[in-house]
């Protein structure tokens, strides 16, 4: 059994933080032994990325800081032309992901239930993904079949489309392996997944073996819809590690590598993707860094979509190097592990982040992986393409210092529009999640479908709102509304998250919050307007005006179900269900199509600001 040598590792090459170090490609080298200097040290090449999100097409334009300019980036065929590049140059490479592979996808991969995505990463070359939150965002039997293969059971129409794209039918499932070591059955306490994948590698005449451990975010059911993973436990993912490390161990694996789908930011509004700024102090990956086995040798991480290279300890005080590389594929982590020809052991490990730059003349982009994108591309088309309604700018998913966001308010008065008769719910007011309105939010520009600027079709609709949930109208109290309010904030009225999760309210609703004040009292001055004038909920002392009065809200049934740790909803009465949200937003923005007026967000009917922060906060936390 192999007994990692308990050295600390000597920080050799420090990372550049400055612009013009980030455009020549800083690299972290962290070195253990002094054998890492024998250049006939075999070298591992491990490619990562994280928070995919079936962006099989190039999301856009990407600008890493100290870059003359925004160069096109990412695409699965260009992934792909970075991976067969680098197996090119070292045979003894392995495909990472960190999790998010799938789900809250574009619609060319999720119009057929991210099939594409699945299809594409199999020739691309991914070896090992760790499951994510959002591969639960269809639940648990659905991520099943995508690993195992299989038509969908309920959408002959968009399943399976293999014989029109050029992949086999019925689909084939994934190629690569699903990890989730920290998943488990609540009853058997048998894991979802295989908790790790074992990679061999030829070192000095012998195998080498590589441990790829996968974990999944531990506060996965509180952000995904409940009955997806019910049933299912997520365990700490430190703990599920270090358990595992006397096990591999045993199987004579001499390196252990993590991908896990947590991680954390640099502080700083521009930074370096090949820097730490901040050192991500505070952050949930840090934490359970610190608590992980010596014998950890390389932490891959995911989930908040930032790019950054870093250098945390383990329990032992012991640095090793952590990683992440943004989102959509616009970025790759390189990472080369030296291992010790003699012993096996790991070396030393370097790892650099690359964008992926569509204009890079070395990358040939797989040309069968383009032919498929393609192919998907055309059959979603009808559906795409189709203009749902117009804007007079850009309604972006940013957030000003109150958490209002632009994109987010035309969904919550989509919602409401589409609830508030009295035969479909009676609904007076919409709340919609922050966290369901993505990038880039409604663009103004027009898109390659030639569409025309300030058109916005149900394609770029979609993008904004992937998730296919259906409308919940519920009855809440006063006192609940106002402690759903609360529960925004960490540790208020339940609420487990870490962070705020500030709620976009629709049209008639306004209020006011106070990061100041003890929960139970942060919301002030919450009224609704209506034709019958201004009816105040909490007044601004932050005391309730009728607690046990009722009132209908529109909620999506991610939220009615407790999702975003919003369980005070779980407690709403007379529920109706509703459309799909895609389809209220859709039929919200037919009312702003040409000959009417677009959509102007500014318009005083629409209510803006319709949350306004109390206290000296610059940026919605």
């Amino acid at each position: 059994m192999f007994i990692q040598t308990r050295l600390m590792w000597a920080l050799t090459a420090m990372m550049a933080v400055g612009a013009a170090h980030a455009a020549a490609g800083a690299k972290t080298t962290l070195v253990r032994t002094a054998a890492a200097k024998d250049t006939g040290n075999p070298v591992i090449k491990v490619l990562a990325l994280n928070d995919f999100h079936g962006a099989l097409e190039s999301p856009g334009t990407y600008k890493a800081s100290g870059d003359a300019a925004a160069v096109p980036a990412g695409g699965v065929d260009e992934i792909a032309g970075y991976i067969a590049a680098a197996r090119a140059a070292n045979p003894n490479t392995v495909v990472v992901s960190a999790g998010d592979l799938i789900g809250a996808s574009p619609l060319v991969s999720a119009l057929f239930h991210d099939e594409p995505t699945i299809e594409t990463m199999n020739r691309a070359g991914l070896d090992f993904n760790a499951v994510g939150n959002h591969e639960f965002d269809d639940g648990k039997a659905e991520l099943k079949r995508m690993a195992q293969g299989g038509c969908h059971p309920s959408d002959a129409v968009n399943s399976c489309r293999g014989a029109q794209v050029g992949t086999p039918v019925p689909f084939e499932g994934a190629q690569f392996k699903f990890l989730a070591a920290n998943v488990v059955n609540a009853k058997s306490g048998d894991t979802m997944f295989k908790p790790y994948g074992i990679k061999a590698f030829q070192v000095g005449g012998k195998k080498v073996k590589v441990a790829f451990i996968g974990l999944t975010l531990k506060e996965t059911p509180q952000i995904v819809t409940p009955s997806g993973v019910k049933g299912l436990k997520f365990n700490d993912e430190a703990a599920t590690v270090n358990q595992l490390v006397p096990a591999l161990r045993a199987q004579g694996v001499e390196a252990i590598v993590v991908l896990i789908h947590q991680g954390g930011v640099q502080t700083g509004s521009t930074v370096d993707i090949n820097a730490c700024a901040g050192n991500l102090d505070g952050s949930p990956i840090k934490t359970i860094v610190s608590q992980l086995d010596d014998a950890v040798d390389l932490v891959i991480s995911g989930h908040t979509h930032a790019a950054y290279n870093c250098q945390l300890p383990v329990t032992s005080g012991r640095l090793i190097p952590v990683t992440s590389a943004n989102t959509q594929g616009r970025v790759l982590t390189e990472i080369d592990m030296t291992l010790d020809r003699t012993t096996g052991h790991v070396a030393a490990i370097t790892a650099l982040n690359k964008v992926v730059d569509r204009g890079n003349a070395a990358i040939v982009p797989n040309a069968q992986i383009a032919g498929i994108v393609s192919a998907y591309k055309a059959l979603a088309a009808p559906v795409a393409n189709q203009v749902i309604g117009s804007i007079t700018t850009d309604l972006p998913n940013t957030k000003d210092a109150a958490c209002n966001m632009p994109a987010g308010d035309l969904i919550a008065d989509s919602q409401w529009a589409a609830t508030s008769a009295s035969n479909v719910g009676g609904a007076q007011f919409a709340l919609m999640n922050p966290g369901g309105v993505r990038s880039p939010g409604f663009v103004y520009v027009g898109s390659t479908a030639g569409e025309g600027d300030g058109n916005v079709t149900y394609g770029e609709a979609f993008t904004v709102q992937p998730f296919g949930n259906s409308l919940v109208t519920l009855t809440l109290t006063t006192q609940q509304v106002r402690d759903t309010l609360e529960q925004q904030f960490p540790g208020c009225v339940g609420q487990t998250s870490t962070y705020a999760k500030v709620l976009l309210p629709s049209k008639g609703i306004r209020y006011e919050w106070d990061n100041t004040q003890a929960c139970g009292a942060k919301v002030r001055n919450l009224t609704l307007t209506t034709g019958a004038g201004v009816q105040t909920l909490v007044d601004g002392g932050g005391q309730l005006v009728d607690a046990g009065k009722t009132w209908r809200v529109t909620v999506n049934n991610f939220l009615a179900d407790g999702g975003d740790g919003f369980s005070v909803l779980k407690g709403g009465t007379n529920r109706l269900g509703g459309a799909q949200d895609i389809d209220a937003l859709s039929a919200y923005l037919a009312a702003y199509k040409a000959p009417a007026p677009a959509y102007d967000p500014a318009a005083a009917h629409l209510g803006k600001p319709r949350i306004v922060r109390l206290d000296a906060g610059t940026a919605c936390p």
